[in-house]
């Protein structure tokens, strides 16, 4: 019988081996570089990006700091075009989004996929063209929908009844047409975390296949004025690495498809498969290229189309992750470090950084495994089995649970942990009233601020006093 460990299921893990992927580093200072982005290296032990060292950002930008590989995120976004290339690639903006970004994005030639007006709001302030734009969201707001409908986005993905209702007085009250694609769930498990798993029957994204509720969603878009209905929507989940769930859902959604256009005679042009594409982590992640994923998924539709005797409607995709998580990596100042007694006469060495679960909720979220490297200079110590933790007053604040890093790390080193592009600065909180860091982009030896740092000032600007 196992007990669960009084402070947390990231906690209580016996021994100084830590977990069986993780193997004893040969070289300390050695970059494990399919962890990182395309410009990212190492000289002398000094961690360098786009010709920007480390220590030069965090002088001038202070810590902790997102630091973007710019050139790495147009790089992932043309690969994904390139290899979609009779697709549309809609970048997934919930991942990581500001103004420069999205700006990245139009540049490219990708679509961008908002759920919120928050991030629609973003889209406009950079001018990303309306009509490249989708709108998601389980939870659309009569507002939001008149703010998408009213900016010219170019499909808007209805998640429910209540939501076909608004979007119907909406567009009768403006005299305009909206496009639509109906989420669906087709009950695929997905191999991910349970949280983000996002096409099993029992949870709150989408209208079941199984259950009828999609299909007697598109038969009250078709009889509906002002509605044109672009096709059925799919979404499985975040972090997958493996095409066989891509290939159960398109299978189910597919039957569903050629159902509706026989049965209903509508025809339905779209299929959108979503997104959810996993990258490397740690050296237990071995994530697909965006070349043999568009191979594997357009021969999935193509032969599932080929089999119900229908036509191939065009996909669309929605990288996300894939595109924004490895170009970044999050820097983090070193402020003190302790051995920690373990059961069996092991130990651990914590080292605690200046940012913590407020810059990367993942790790205490979803149980995330992360990286991490010494960015400041070379070591000659040997390296010890660290969990690397943050500042706030919570046990769960660890941002690496498990990581080999030098014996001699100390307060004033620099670490970074790579792979934070995606849901960090997403998801970043200001608990324990700590501002979110700054986000800089480096490109070709430059370093730019695409968002600053907040400030205290920020922080008590929001109360009334």
């Amino acid at each position: 019988m196992m007990r669960a460990h009084e402070a947390g299921a990231l906690h209580g893990q016996a021994g100084d081996r830590g977990p069986a992927w993780l193997r004893h580093p040969d070289d300390v200072n050695r970059l494990v570089t399919h962890l990182w982005s395309r410009n990212a290296a190492k000289a002398g032990g000094v961690l360098t990006v786009a010709g920007e060292s480390a220590p030069e950002l965090a002088a001038e930008f202070g810590t902790p700091l997102y630091v973007v590989d710019e050139d790495d995120f147009r790089q992932r976004a043309r690969a994904f075009r390139d290899a979609f290339g009779e697709a549309d690639v809609f970048y997934a903006g919930k991942a990581f989004l500001c103004v420069a970004a999205a700006r990245w994005v139009a540049e490219e030639g990708l679509n961008l996929d908002v759920c919120t007006a928050g991030e629609l709001a973003v889209a406009l302030k950079a001018e990303f063209p309306p009509a490249r734009i989708a709108f998601h969201g389980n939870n659309k707001s009569a507002a939001e929908l008149r703010q998408a409908v009213e900016a010219g986005v170019g499909r808007i993905i209805v998640d429910s009844f209540d939501e076909i209702d608004r979007l119907a007085a909406l567009v009768a009250e403006l005299g305009v047409t909206a496009r639509v694609m109906v989420r669906v769930t087709a009950g695929v498990e997905a191999h991910t975390h349970e949280y983000i798993s996002t096409s099993h029957e029992d949870q709150k994204f989408g209208l079941s296949i199984t259950g009828g509720a999609a299909l007697a969603a598109v038969r009250r878009i078709a009889e509906t004025p002002g509605l044109k209905l672009l096709g059925l929507h799919s979404h499985i989940g975040s972090q997958i690495f493996v095409t066989d769930g891509f290939e159960v859902a398109a299978r189910r959604v597919l039957r569903l498809h050629a159902e509706i256009e026989r049965e209903l005679g509508v025809t339905l042009p779209e299929l959108d498969l979503g997104g959810g594409f996993g990258i490397a982590y740690t050296t237990q992640d071995d994530p697909r290229s965006a070349a043999d994923l568009a191979r594997e998924i357009t021969k999935i539709v193509d032969e599932e189309c080929h089999a119900l005797d229908i036509s191939v409607p065009r996909l669309s995709i929605e990288p996300g992750r894939a595109i924004a998580g490895p170009s970044t990596f999050t820097l983090y100042t070193v402020g003190t470090t302790k051995d920690v007694a373990l059961d069996g006469g092991a130990s651990r060495r914590y080292v605690a950084v200046d940012g913590g679960m407020s810059d990367n909720i993942r790790t205490a979220l979803y149980s995330a495994d992360y990286s991490a490297t010494l960015a400041s200079r070379a070591s000659e110590a040997p390296a010890v089995l660290s969990r690397v933790v943050g500042k706030h007053c919570e046990s769960g604040d660890i941002v690496v649970k498990d990581e080999y890093l030098p014996a001699d790390l100390g307060p004033g080193d620099l670490l970074a942990v790579p792979g934070t592009g995606a849901y960090c600065r997403s998801l970043a909180s200001n608990y324990n009233h700590v501002p979110r860091p700054a986000v800089v982009a480096v490109r070709e030896g430059e370093a730019r601020l695409i968002v600053r740092r907040e400030t205290t000032d920020d922080l008590l600007a929001l109360d009334v006093i």
